[in-house]
C-alpha cells in the first residue's frame, strides 16, 4: 500500500475454505467467474484516487479464521456505499482496510513471503447471502502460490484501521495489545 504508517497489531490467522463465490470455484451459475470479477470495476476508481492498484490482485479472497481474536473496525481506508455491482444482487456497502500477509513457513517455501493486501469487508447489513463467522475475513491480496488451506499466516493491520482482541476467560477481561502482558508491555505483536 502506499502510506508510509507502519502496520501495528499483529496476530496469527488460518487460511479457511470460504463460500468460494468471489473466485467463480464454488459453481454459482449466477456468477461463473465469480463476484469479484464483477466487483473489481466498481472498486477500483474509489482506489485509484488512493493509489491503490487492484490489478495484481488475485481474483478471489483468502478467508483466514482469527480464532479466538475478534476484531473492531474503526476507520476504514476505503468505504464504497450502495454498491450495485450485479442485476441479481442488491446494493451493497464494503469497507477496506490495509493489511499485511506473511507466510512463514509452508511445504517447500524456505524464506518467508510477506505480501500486502486488503481487507474487505462487506457490510452485513447489507449482504444479501453468503455470510461469514465473526472470527472469519476475507483479504484481497496478490495469489500466493503453493497456499493450501490451513496454512498459518501473519495477519497485521493498521491500529487505527482495524482492532483485534480476545476474551481472556481464567480473568474474564479483554485482552488487546496494550494490556496483552503482564508489566506493561507495549508489544505491538499478538
Amino acid at each position: 500500500m502506499t502510506s508510509e504508517e507502519e502496520f501495528g497489531t499483529a496476530i496469527e490467522a488460518t487460511l479457511a475454505r470460504g463460500h468460494r463465490v468471489a473466485s467463480g470455484l464454488g459453481g454459482d451459475r449466477r456468477f461463473p467467474d465469480g463476484t469479484l470479477a464483477l466487483q473489481f470495476p466498481h472498486f477500483a476508481p474509489h482506489f485509484a484516487n488512493r493509489g491503490v492498484d487492484l490489478s495484481g490482485f488475485y481474483r478471489g479472497t483468502l478467508n483466514l479464521s482469527i480464532s479466538p481474536w475478534r476484531y473492531t473496525v474503526r476507520s476504514p481506508k476505503v468505504t464504497v456505499r450502495d454498491l450495485r455491482w450485479s442485476s441479481v444482487s442488491p446494493p451493497e456497502d464494503f469497507s477496506f482496510f490495509d493489511c499485511r500477509l506473511t507466510v512463514k513457513k509452508h511445504r517447500d517455501r524456505v524464506e518467508p513471503q510477506t505480501v500486502a493486501g486488503l481487507i474487505s469487508y462487506p457490510h452485513p447489513e447489507t449482504k444479501p447471502e453468503h455470510f461469514q463467522a465473526d472470527d472469519l475475513l476475507q483479504v484481497l491480496a496478490p495469489r500466493i502460490d503453493g497456499l493450501a488451506y490451513r496454512a498459518r499466516v501473519e495477519l497485521a493491520v493498521r491500529d487505527r484501521q482495524m482492532n483485534f482482541a480476545k476474551l481472556d476467560r481464567r480473568r474474564c477481561a479483554t485482552l488487546t495489545p496494550t494490556n496483552r502482558r503482564a508489566g506493561g508491555s507495549n508489544s505491538r505483536t499478538l
